[in-house]
């Protein structure tokens, strides 16, 4: 249970330091209006502008679906089964803030089959890309593996190639 917590707070600060970090990228067409109602709480709003930018696959809307509108248990909109689904399909295109949050679902089961592996896998990827807290992360993920399952997931990682579509 504190892994869970400590993992929790870990991706929780990374995916705030990304949020701050993407929000400087282009803006498309209701995108900033989704950030202002995400600001302001209000989810259904978030929810209903960031929706048909998910449809034509926007990993940035995927991402704010996934963690802030559907992810989030404060969230009026929580359902971790329509949030892992978006993260996984940001992940997989190589949407970096998406990955830990990703990583956090699969060590916790949530909306994904449990799997120590595929966390460890994710959050090696992103230390891969250098995204922020990813190594304390990884030393937290190590915790339920073997050192087998350890060196498995790190081939994993770095055999692993971004999706196009």
């Amino acid at each position: 249970m504190r892994y869970v917590r400590s993992i929790r707070s870990a991706l929780y600060v990374a995916a705030a330091v990304l949020l701050l970090t993407f929000m400087a990228q282009p803006a498309a067409a209701g995108f900033e209006e989704a950030l202002k109602a995400l600001q302001g709480g209000d989810m259904a709003a978030a929810e209903k502008e960031l929706q048909p930018l998910a449809k034509e696959r926007d990993p940035r809307a995927e991402f704010l679906l996934g963690f802030y509108v559907y992810g989030s248990a404060e969230s009026k909109l929580f359902d971790i089964n329509k949030a892992a689904p978006m993260l996984l399909d940001a992940s997989e295109r190589g949407y970096l803030p998406a990955m830990i949050p990703l990583a956090g679902a699969f060590a916790e089961g949530n909306g994904v089959p449990k799997s120590a592996f595929e966390a460890y896998k994710w959050i090696a990827i992103a230390e891969r890309w250098n995204v922020p807290n990813a190594g304390a992360a990884l030393e937290q993920a190590a915790r339920g593996l073997t050192a087998d399952d350890i060196a498995k997931a790190k081939a994993a990682a770095l055999a692993y190639s971004f999706k196009s579509k």
